[in-house]
């Protein structure tokens, strides 16, 4: 029983946390990414879900927030099959420790969005 409560306040402040509006950097993702990543001006479907979903509030381009940073995710992981599923898997199911002990939240998305969202971050790869 105690478990599941500390679960449940763990799990609810987390949501907290990643439903926030703030952006410290002034910026959005899809800013960043449109001014200074090479995006071309078709946006592709992984910035897209990334932007339509709470990402943002702990993750930017180039830069680490309360996540890493998307282009050193890119630089840690090459852009295999494997790489993308394992990945896909994570940002669905959530985890902690790769990255430090704060842990990343699930996310309710289907496999497909997820692996859009990771190919596009591993894409990420050349940039600064």
């Amino acid at each position: 029983m105690k478990k599941h409560l500390v679960l449940a306040a763990t799990c609810f402040v987390m949501l907290c946390a990643c439903n926030s509006s703030g952006n410290k950097s002034g910026g959005s993702n899809a800013d960043n990414a449109k001014s200074g990543a090479g995006v071309s001006s078709e946006t592709p479907k992984g910035l897209e879900l990334i932007t339509s979903l709470d990402c943002t509030t702990c993750h930017k381009i180039n830069e680490k927030n309360i996540g890493p940073a998307y282009t050193d995710v890119a630089k840690k992981y090459d852009a295999t099959e494997a790489n993308i599923d394992n990945l896909a898997h994570k940002v669905i199911s959530g985890g902690s420790g790769v990255w430090g002990t704060v842990p990343m939240t699930p996310h309710a998305i289907s496999l497909d969005s997820a692996k859009e969202m990771v190919k596009y971050i591993l894409s990420l790869r050349n940039q600064q």
